[in-house]
């Protein structure tokens, strides 16, 4: 379960009462909207198929699957799955690999997504064995499906853009400089990574 709109409150006005600009940026722009999705092996399957397109043409193949393998998505019906008639679905080759990569882990009881560490880094770590999930991929996991309140996605475009906005820096921050702005926000980065893209496209900034 991802936080909660009462998390995200309080974890924004914690950091606001040390960081002006946060302050500042609360009363122009308002709080949030929670962000959440459901934790387990449907939410990365999603992802996968998310990646490089549209949301509508996600949309698109995801109910095509759906078609394939029934509700839910059953990762054995994917591994039993002929290539050609997962192509039809619009899988390429490479996603499909992926998807491949993370039925087996959790098939195999590899990857168990209902007991991750719970050690940020350490969960991260266990995620990214899915091939095609990366970093960002498994922030985002830990952050809109497990509600982690701690998850800083310092490579993330819209977050650098974001808090460019917020901090009124000079520059959009690099990935680096990212992490080392908000190391004083913790253990709240989650809900500070939630503002920054509410903030990125907010015209009363």
């Amino acid at each position: 379960m991802g936080l909660e709109a009462q998390a995200l409150r309080e974890g924004l006005d914690a950091i606001a009462a040390h960081e002006p600009a946060m302050a500042r940026a609360l009363r122009l722009a308002g709080y949030p909207e929670p962000r959440i999705r459901a934790t387990g092996y449907a939410t990365l399957l999603r992802t996968i198929v998310g990646q490089q397109v549209s949301v509508a043409a996600a949309a698109s193949v995801w109910k095509r699957l759906e078609a394939l393998l029934g509700e839910g998505l059953p990762p054995e019906r994917l591994l039993q799955s002929e290539f050609d008639a997962l192509r039809a679905c619009g899988l390429s080759r490479q996603k499909q690999g992926y998807a491949r990569s993370l039925c087996e882990l959790v098939v195999a009881g590899t990857l168990n997504l209902e007991n991750l560490p719970a050690d940020d880094e350490e969960a991260i770590v266990e995620l990214t064995r899915i091939k095609g999930i990366g970093r960002w991929s498994a922030e985002i996991y830990l952050l809109f499906a497990e509600g982690r309140p701690d998850i800083w996605p310092a490579g993330d475009l819209a977050v650098q853009a974001g808090l460019h906005k917020i901090l009124a820096l000079p520059a959009r921050p690099d990935e680096k400089q990212t992490r080392t702005l908000a190391e004083g926000w913790r253990p709240h980065r989650g809900a500070a990574a939630i503002f920054t893209w509410h903030c990125y496209n907010n015209a009363a900034l």
